[in-house]
Parts: structure tokens; sequence; C-alpha cells
């Protein structure tokens, strides 16, 4: 799949165009982008430019949107750098110079609570009157009585409902980080584990330990702040890969986040904490064993 930024765009072809923020790129943005060859974003999310205190923490880095986007089969990319000069572009000069300047589309698509344009002026009924192009508007897929959005599914991740996340993206949710050095508690207790602080631009699942791959292999992964020791240390993310012995220090690791197991506690003693994390690896086994 190609990936271009504007105005690095070449008006080579008609293109039937799907235009979105697609943060998490999950079941309802499947619908619109369904049928379309290339997709249409922008970056950074435009909420951080216009309202910056309202920022959301997003489900995808750039990167991994890129990775969904291509798996749907769509040919290009395309990325609006979004800074405060285009925020103030007036709805009809998206239009304009973008949709049909730049991209020369031939039929816009589109889900029906999209807003574009300064001010967010821009509506569908404004694409829809335009016949320079078709517009598709697609309705916001709602599941088990529920509108699938970034911002119930941030919600869910944050709140430690991967399974229910994972089922509305249509994907397993990922995050991914430089593995650095930690304080080596883990070795101590027969677990060495990879450590990765949480983006802060990005959501991270709530506090507790899961079963996740990394990299493709089985882990045990706890996010939190090790209640049981007086670390001093802010929330980490700690990586036990099953049956891994290596140096992973400086490399990016991959963890695809595949269920829950249990919510972080405060344990007695190192001792009760070992028995459980042995209950915790076999559960992860099991669970990554069946995905």
């Amino acid at each position: 799949m190609k990936i271009t930024r504007l105005p690095d765009v070449e008006r080579s072809r008609e293109r039937s165009v799907a235009v979105g923020t697609f943060d998490g790129v999950h079941l309802g943005h499947r619908e619109v982008i369904r049928g379309a060859d290339s997709v249409l974003t922008f970056e950074p999310h435009p909420v951080s430019v216009v309202s910056p205190q309202h920022t959301p923490r997003l489900l995808t880095t750039l990167e991994r949107k890129a990775e969904l986007v291509e798996s749907l089969g769509v040919q290009e990319l395309i990325v609006i750098p979004f800074d405060a000069a285009f925020a103030q572009r007036s709805a009809a000069a998206f239009i304009d110079d973008v949709l049909v300047g730049a991209l020369g589309s031939r039929q816009v698509a589109i889900g029906e609570n999209f807003r574009f344009g300064h001010k967010a002026q821009g509506d569908p009924k404004l694409l829809l009157a335009d016949d320079r192009f078709a517009t598709v508007v697609r309705p916001l897929l709602e599941i088990d009585g529920e509108i699938v959005s970034s911002s119930h599914i941030r919600g869910l991740v944050l709140a430690g409902e991967i399974a229910e996340a994972n089922r509305l993206m249509g994907t397993v949710f990922q995050l991914r980080g430089e593995v650095l050095h930690g304080d080596e508690r883990g070795r101590e207790l027969g677990f060495p584990t990879a450590n990765l602080i949480p983006a802060e631009a990005l959501v991270c699942p709530g506090h507790g330990v899961y079963a996740c791959l990394a990299d493709g292999r089985a882990a045990a992964v706890s996010i939190g702040v090790r209640p049981t020791f007086e670390t001093g240390r802010g929330e980490l993310i700690e990586v036990y890969i099953l049956d891994f012995d290596g140096d992973l220090y400086g490399r990016e690791l991959r963890l695809e986040f595949l269920a829950r197991l249990r919510g972080e506690r405060r344990f007695e003693d190192p001792e009760s904490l070992v028995e459980q994390m042995h209950r915790d690896v076999e559960r992860t086994r099991r669970i990554a064993a069946a995905d």
C-alpha cells in the first residue's frame, strides 16, 4: 500500500476515497472504508489541534493505522498533516482543494457523524449536494445496542475489557514500545520481564495481568505499579515471555492483548505473588494456544 502526505499526491487517476480519522480502524470504520481504493486520514488527531485540552489517548499510532488499513485491501493511504492553518480551511475549500483538486475523487465515503472544515461546518448534506462526485454516507454501526465508536473502545481498553474491545475493533488491540532496563525484580522471582513504559499519547489497558502475544510468543503481561513492593516507580508494563531466554533490551516489542486474567493487587509476601504468577502463566499458555 502506498502512503502519501498532502500535498505530495499524484493526480494520476480518479479515486474512491473513504474519509475519516479512523482511530482504531474498528468495525464501524471498516464499513466506511469498504469498497474504497484510497483512505484519507489526519495526523495528528484533529482534536489535538482545535481543542488540545480534550485530546484523546489514541488506540493506534499512524503506523498501526496504516497496517490495519492495508489489511482491508486499500491501495493508498493519504495523510493530511493537520495543523492550525488547515483547521482554518472552510468546508467548501476542503471539498474544492482536497477532495476534488488534489484527489480527483469520483466517490467519497464517510460516516454519518463526519464533520469537516472550519468549526466543523461541513456535514454529509454538503457532500451529498456536490455533483462532482458520488457520496456514500454509512450509518453508525450498532452492535448489541451499543454504537461502535473509538471513544467507547478506548473506555473498554482503559477498563481492561480487552475481549470486548477486540470484538468491536475486529482485530487484537496492540501496544508497541522499546524494552528498557528495570529493577530486575522479576528475575529475582524467577520470572524475568521485558519492561516498557506506557506512551502518554496512547491508550493503555487498565492495571492488571493480561494474556498476550509478544512478537508472536505467549506472554503474561502485568500493567501497574507493583503494589507488593515499594519501588517508588510509576506505571510500568512488565512482559514475561514464556519459554524464552534472550536479551531484548533496546528492541521494540509488539504486544497483542488476548484476554484479561485478573486485576492488580497487593500480596502479603513474595511467595504468594510467585504462586499466583505460576497460575497466570499457565492460563496464558492455554489462552495463547487456543488463539
